[in-house]
C-alpha cells in the first residue's frame, strides 16, 4: 500500500513513491464470531511490533515487524510528523502515544503530580491533546492512539479514567478512523471495573507486564475483561521481580537467559490467545538506562543487536536472521556467579571469566567494564543517570578472562561484559559485587 499525506512533498528521506491525497488508514476493531480482530483498510492486521522511541526504525522493519508504539508524539529528537513519516517510509504503522499527566510523582519528561479533581487543568489538558490529534490524525502511518502510559501506576484517584474517557470521546469526534486505548501497568478486577464505568469510550485496553505476563490469561479472566486488548510492553524480567544480593542489588539475567524468557513468555501469554489479543509491542527496541544500561534494551548503546532480537525475528518471520548473536553460557567473578552475593576486598585482585559460543563461529571481541551500582533509581521508566565508568581496574579487558582489581572505595559495584561478533550482534552479562575495606 502506498500512502502519503495530501500534498506531502517527496524527499530522499521518503523512499517510496509519492501519491497525492491518499487519506488516512481506516482502522477498526471488530468482533467476528466471538473473535476480536484489528482491521486496516478492511484487511486483518495482527500487530508484530516493538516499543520504540529512539531506536532504529529501519532495522525494525528489516527484522519483520509491522508496527511500533511511542510514548508521546514528540520525543525531543523527532517530531510526531517525522516519526510517522519515517514509519511510513519503511512500511510500518504507529500506535501513537499521547503523553497524559500522571498523578504520581516522578522525574523526566511529562507532567507528574497532576490533580484530576482540578477541572480547569483537566480541560486544558484535553484541549492540548486535541491539538495533537488534529495535527496527526490524517497521516497514513497512524494505527491508533495510546492515551497515557501506566496512568494507574501510583494512582489513587479514579477520576483519571473520566479524563481518559473525555479524551477518547474527543478523538472519536474529530478522528473516526483510529481506535483509542490506554496502556495499563498490569490488570485487576478493580481497575477493569473503574475503566468500564468511567472510560467506556475506549476501544480496547493495553496491558504491560514482564515476568508476570505468564499469568496474563488468568489475570484477564479474573478481572472480567472479555474485550479486545494488546500487550504494549513485555520482555525482560523486571528489576522488581528478580532475586537480589544480600545488600539488595537486583540480579539481571544475561542476554541469552533473556532470549529464552522472551520466547517462553510470547508463547504462553500472547500467541496462546487467539480470541482477544490483537498483538503486542516488545520492550524496548533501542537502549536505555534503567537500573543498568542493559536491562531492558534489545540493543547495546553502540548499536549491536542482542539475542532477544533474534527471538523476535523468528516470531515475526518463522526463521532466524542470517547472523545470530553470541550465546553467553556462564559468567563468574572469583569463581562465583551473580547469585552468590560476591564480597571483594578493596584493592585486591580477582579473576573473572565468561564462556560464550557463537552460532556462526564468528571471532569474538570482549569488553569488560566496572561501574558503581546505580543510585538514580526512577519509577515506572523515569529517566535515570548512567553510573560513571571506572577505568584502570581491569587487566586485559579484551579477553574472555580478566583480572579485576577491586575499587579502593567501599560500596556496591557491577562488573559488565560485552561480547561482539563483528557482524552487528552481541551478548552481555553483569555481576553485582560489594567492596569492603581490606583491613
Amino acid at each position: 500500500m502506498t500512502r502519503l499525506l495530501p500534498g506531502l512533498v517527496c524527499t530522499s528521506f521518503l523512499v517510496i513513491a509519492c501519491q497525492t491525497d491518499p487519506g488516512p488508514a481506516m482502522v477498526e476493531v471488530r468482533q467476528d464470531e466471538g473473535q476480536w480482530q484489528l482491521y486496516v483498510d478492511d484487511e486483518p492486521f495482527y500487530i508484530h511490533g516493538a516499543g520504540l522511541e529512539f531506536g532504529d526504525i529501519a532495522k525494525l522493519a528489516e527484522h519483520g515487524a509491522n508496527s511500533f508504539r511511542t510514548w508521546r508524539t514528540d520525543n525531543g529528537q523527532m517530531t510526531g510528523m517525522q516519526v510517522l513519516d519515517a514509519a511510513h517510509a519503511h512500511g510500518l504503522y504507529v500506535t501513537m502515544g499521547l503523553d497524559i499527566a500522571r498523578e504520581r510523582e516522578g522525574q523526566g519528561r511529562g507532567v507528574f503530580g497532576f490533580d484530576y479533581d482540578n477541572a480547569e487543568a483537566v480541560a486544558a489538558q484535553l484541549e492540548a491533546v486535541r491539538q495533537e490529534v488534529l495535527l496527526y490524525k490524517d497521516h497514513p502511518a497512524l494505527l491508533m492512539w495510546g492515551i497515557g502510559n501506566e496512568l494507574n501506576l501510583g494512582s489513587t484517584n479514579p477520576a483519571v479514567w473520566n479524563a481518559v474517557n473525555g479524551i477518547a470521546e474527543m478523538i472519536h469526534a474529530v478522528d473516526p478512523n483510529h481506535p483509542t486505548t490506554t496502556m495499563l501497568a498490569g490488570i485487576s478486577l478493580e481497575l477493569v471495573r473503574d475503566i468500564k464505568e468511567r472510560a467506556p469510550d475506549l476501544d480496547l485496553l493495553s496491558v504491560q507486564s514482564y515476568a508476570a505476563i505468564v499469568n496474563l490469561p488468568a489475570d484477564l479472566e479474573a478481572a472480567g475483561w472479555d474485550g479486545p486488548y494488546m500487550v504494549t510492553e513485555w520482555g525482560a524480567t523486571g528489576h522488581w521481580e528478580v532475586a537480589t544480593t544480600s545488600w539488595g542489588a537486583p540480579i539481571e539475567n544475561n542476554s541469552s537467559a533473556k532470549a529464552d524468557f522472551y520466547r517462553e513468555r510470547y508463547e504462553i501469554a500472547i500467541a496462546s490467545d487467539t480470541v482477544q489479543c490483537l498483538g503486542s509491542y516488545v520492550f524496548l527496541w533501542g537502549q536505555k538506562q534503567e537500573r543498568t544500561p542493559t536491562w531492558y534494551g534489545l540493543f547495546l548503546e553502540t548499536g549491536e543487536k542482542t539475542e532477544p532480537v533474534d527471538v523476535m525475528h523468528h516470531i515475526w518471520n518463522d526463521a532466524f536472521p542470517s547472523n545470530q548473536a553470541p550465546r553467553l553460557q556462564a559468567m563468574v567473578l572469583d569463581s562465583l556467579d551473580a547469585m552468590s552475593s560476591i564480597h571483594l576486598a578493596a584493592g585486591q585482585a580477582y579473576f573473572a571469566e565468561v564462556a560464550v559460543t557463537d552460532p556462526e563461529g564468528d571471532s569474538l571481541a570482549y569488553n569488560w567494564e566496572v561501574r558503581p551500582e546505580s543510585t538514580s533509581q526512577g519509577h515506572g521508566g523515569d529517566d535515570e543517570e548512567v553510573p560513571e565508568l571506572l577505568t584502570t581496574l581491569i587487566a586485559e579487558p579484551m579477553s574472555h578472562r580478566i583480572s579485576l582489581t577491586a575499587p579502593d572505595e567501599s560500596g556496591a559495584y557491577r562488573l559488565f561484559v560485552y561480547i561482539r561478533d563483528g557482524q552487528g550482534s552481541a551478548a552481555h552479562g553483569n555481576i553485582p559485587f560489594l567492596v569492603s575495606d581490606s583491613e
